[in-house]
């Protein structure tokens, strides 16, 4: 006691109550990715949020909106990347979990794969990577505290993107395997107790004119109705050693392409509505889905999104080869599609970084990005236009840090105001990350005490 009979208050009760605007400090690596989504679900009040944690396993935080409750983390799986200390590579960053909750409350997550190992047997569909790709499901709906993995999903899966149907289908895209595999989906029709076999969709082959393998990166959402679009990229993969390019493997990746599949014919078309024969090579693509030939920039991450009248807008990282094994620094290009051709923004005041694209009528189109300014401040910011895609202005900053970075995710499914996108602040000297849930309000704050011990 004091002389005044008050109680001494240690530093630890002073700081109980602080607020902090990040969720959670143990994010680890690229936390997030716009390629593995969705990482977050708004449903009945509640934003679920899914990250890659220490080791690499998957996180899982909620935030009640009403309530302003926040719970978890909590560790939903064990994932077989990020175990190994005599790996070169140390964190492989292609396991991140993408989220989906079905239709009777349970939530879903895949993680851990990037195109598995010779351990788990032949691959028919590809070659093999790293890790295991798994599948864990909450054990009670609605509820992130307990999880339980399964083995109904091909073990061969990276890149996981979930999309489900109003009728309560889900369908789990992903690459089989590692760069020389075909991209496939599984559909379940009984809320993810089984899936179907693995359908091939885009096709991997050996290129006759060069030494190097076709191969692909999609990223497939939701659109009108019954359709699932899909704004894809192709990858030159080069052989180790190959005489057209002295590099080797690189990471090079060129031109943008668009189709859709409409679940409820099962056809897939073009744009013109065009049928396409399935799984797609690289000749039909060029013939039939290219919306623009990019055969000297690098391209990275395609995005897309529709306007009510189906009308496609698409999006897509493109910079310079510079003869090195990176290209330079990549900025944001949008397409759209006005009924006969697609049209190129004007706008060439998008900054350098990565995004999402969001579709809200024939005129209005969000791009939501993380870039870096001019005085090194990273900065996660949503850039607007009103006509439809020609240009772009900057009209809101959701965060802003110094001398920092973000890793960002995909926009949220079916987001709330407060919450429409997932970052992990990139910290220098440190593979750990401050993870932020940010809105129209900003970041959503929470009680530093409260995660302060990790939930497993």
């Amino acid at each position: 006691m004091g002389c005044n009979g008050s109680k001494k208050v240690t530093s630890e009760e002073k700081n109980k109550d602080i607020m902090v605007d990040y969720f959670a400090d143990n994010g680890f690596g690229n936390t997030v990715a716009i390629v593995q989504h969705p990482s977050g679900v708004y449903h009945k009040g509640i934003t679920y949020v899914a990250y890659q944690g220490p080791l690499e396993d998957p996180y899982v935080v909620s935030y009640n909106h009403k309530t302003k409750e926040w719970k978890g983390p909590f560790k939903a799986g064990i994932s077989e990347m990020g175990k190994d200390p005599n790996r070169k590579k140390k964190i492989d960053n292609h396991g991140k979990p993408a989220l989906l909750i079905d239709n009777e409350g349970y939530i879903h997550i895949t993680f851990g794969g990037h195109g598995g190992m010779r351990k788990h047997g032949e691959n028919p569909l590809g070659n093999h990577g790293y890790g295991k790709n798994l599948h864990a499901v909450s054990k009670k709906p609605l509820d992130i505290s307990s999880w339980e993995t399964l083995d109904n999903v091909s073990l061969f899966g990276t890149y996981s993107q979930f999309v489900k149907m109003d009728n309560g289908d889900i369908y789990f895209f992903y690459r089989h395997g590692a760069h020389r595999s075909d991209w496939v989906y599984q559909k379940s029709t009984d809320n993810g107790k089984t899936f179907g076999e693995p359908v091939s969709f885009l096709k991997h082959k050996r290129r006759t004119d060069i030494e190097a393998e076709d191969s692909w990166y999609p990223w497939v959402s939701r659109g009108n109705g019954g359709d699932i679009i899909v704004a894809f990229d192709y990858h030159i993969c080069r052989d180790k050693n190959n005489p057209q390019d002295t590099r080797g493997h690189i990471p090079e990746r060129h031109n943008l392409y668009y189709m859709l599949f409409d679940t409820k014919t099962g056809e897939w078309k073009n744009v013109k509505n065009e049928l396409l024969e399935i799984p797609l090579t690289k000749e039909m693509a060029d013939e039939k889905t290219l919306v623009k030939k990019i055969p000297d920039d690098w391209t990275f991450q395609a995005i897309t999104d529709v306007d009510p009248n189906g009308n496609p807008h698409v999006g897509v990282l493109v910079g310079p080869d510079i003869g090195a094994k990176r290209s330079g620094p990549k900025r944001m290009q949008h397409f759209r599609w006005n009924g006969k051709e697609w049209l190129q923004s004007k706008n060439t005041n998008l900054p350098r970084g990565n995004g999402d694209i969001e579709v809200t009528s024939a005129k209005e189109v969000s791009i939501y990005l993380e870039s870096e300014t001019n005085n090194d401040v990273g900065e996660i910011a949503r850039w607007d236009s009103f006509d439809g895609g020609d240009t772009f202005k900057k009209n809101k900053v959701f965060l802003q840090r110094e001398n920092s970075g973000f890793v960002i995710s995909a926009l949220i499914d079916n987001p709330h105001p407060d919450a429409r996108i997932i970052v992990g602040e990139k910290e220098k000297g440190s593979d750990f990350r401050k993870m932020y849930l940010l809105g129209d309000n900003g970041p959503i704050k929470r009680v530093k005490k409260n995660f302060g011990k990790i939930k497993k």
